[in-house]
């Protein structure tokens, strides 16, 4: 296998144009040297100890877990990180990888808001120049780490082309890649795209199911967590892949129901193998080959296809894929928050929702570990308008017109 073009069976593979072929091999090879080097070693451990707050913690749901009557629901609680998810593990890695390759400037993708959010804090954190992309779908969805990104001093690029998602915001930055890539490094935040990054992502988000496998003191039967590009779940499965036990079970974003546009399911036969974005993998596409539209309540899901290692480990069985409504996210955000007292990104409130069913089906004895790869403080706008409407409509009319009157 050419090690520079990494494939899982018939997924991945490095589908680029040429002039992004030797960036590409930099890439790799800078981060194979570092990775062997204990200096980069331990100022990842250190970033991710004093600025990140690693380890999260590991909360057993006692109240939730009663109320249900089945199987003891546990759940690792990313959200506690530094800028609210999961998506600063990597983004730390590769930060401090680019800086260690003396790039100066760094551009990203991101859909949810929370990579780019993560991008823009570790850029602060380490003096690097910062340029997001973002769909203006997703603009208008996640208007708080809008906020959070200029904050930190990060150019937002606002992306109109096609659904205006997380889709078309990675096709801009693969764009400007190519033109830039003598002093810019792309740090993308999903374990997609072309090699060595679905590699490289699942290496520096593995540190959240390595902690997990130090802390859980107990059998753990079942992982959950939610499935969009795939970089927490491949990170959470990572130490346990090798093994048949526990249960992995992914869980993509089910929308309004079946049929085109209404969600993003690609896996157990619902998209097709093809390539796009640098990659072999499934997707959503019509009969032509081009993208289907998606839909999900969570911007960080509303993607067409799916990291080339998760989609190999589904199609041989170790993965198990289900999926969850935008209604039934809905229904597990309110419940973990009544139970536990927690706010899940709507993202992971699809891995809630399948740990629900899961505690249910599977009875008492027996342990689930959830995994809440965010904070679903940046869905004020969607949940609110979701759960409180008549009431979150009055603020927000009330509240415009404070702001006129400041003005």
């Amino acid at each position: 296998m050419d090690m520079y073009n990494k494939f899982f069976g018939e997924f991945g593979g490095r589908y680029v144009p040429e002039v992004l072929r030797a960036p590409l091999i930099e890439l790799e090879k800078a981060y194979r040297t570092a990775l062997k080097d204990p200096a980069f070693i331990n100022e990842l451990d250190k970033f991710q100890k004093n600025f990140t707050g690693r380890p999260t913690p590991l909360l057993y749901a006692e109240n939730s877990s009663r109320k249900l009557g089945g199987a003891d629901i546990y759940i690792k609680l990313e959200g506690l990180a530094n800028t609210g998810a999961h998506k600063i593990n990597n983004a730390a890695g590769q930060a401090l990888l680019a800086k260690r390759m003396g790039k100066k400037r760094i551009i990203a993708e991101t859909g949810a808001g929370q990579h780019g959010v993560a991008v823009a804090s570790a850029c602060a954190r380490l003096g690097l120049d910062c340029v997001i992309y973002m769909g203006t779908e997703d603009i208008r969805r996640q208007r708080p780490n809008v906020y959070w990104m200029e904050l930190f001093g990060a150019e937002l690029r606002a992306v109109k082309s096609g659904s205006a998602t997380l889709k078309d915001a990675v096709n801009e930055a693969f764009r400007d890649w190519t033109a830039s890539y003598g002093n810019t490094h792309y740090l993308l935040g999903s374990a997609l795209g072309p090699s060595p990054y679905p590699d490289m992502v699942r290496k520096f988000q593995s540190v959240i199911g390595n902690e997990v496998k130090e802390q859980a003191d107990f059998k753990i039967d079942a992982l959950t967590a939610c499935v969009g590009g795939g970089s927490n779940a491949i990170g959470f499965f990572s130490p346990f892949i090798k093994k048949d036990q526990p249960r992995l079970i992914g869980v993509e974003a089910g929308g309004r129901g079946s049929g085109a546009g209404k969600n993003a399911v690609r896996m157990n036969n619902a998209g097709k193998f093809g390539i796009m974005q640098g990659y072999k993998s499934y997707f959503l596409l019509d009969d032509d080959g081009q993208v289907l539209p998606t839909h999900s309540i969570s911007a960080g899901l509303d993607y067409p296809g799916i990291g080339p290692q998760l989609a190999y480990l589904g199609k041989i069985g170790r993965i198990e894929f289900q999926s969850a409504t935008d209604s039934e996210a809905l229904e597990a955000f309110k419940f973990f928050a009544v139970n536990e007292g927690l706010i899940f990104a709507m993202e992971s409130a699809h891995a809630g929702a399948a740990a629900i069913r899961l505690a249910k089906e599977m009875g008492p004895g027996r342990n689930i570990i959830v995994n809440m790869s965010g904070r679903g403080d940046k869905d004020i706008f969607i949940s609110a308008a979701a759960l409180d409407s008549k009431n979150w409509r009055e603020f927000l009319i009330e509240e415009s017109g404070r702001i006129d009157v400041r003005l």
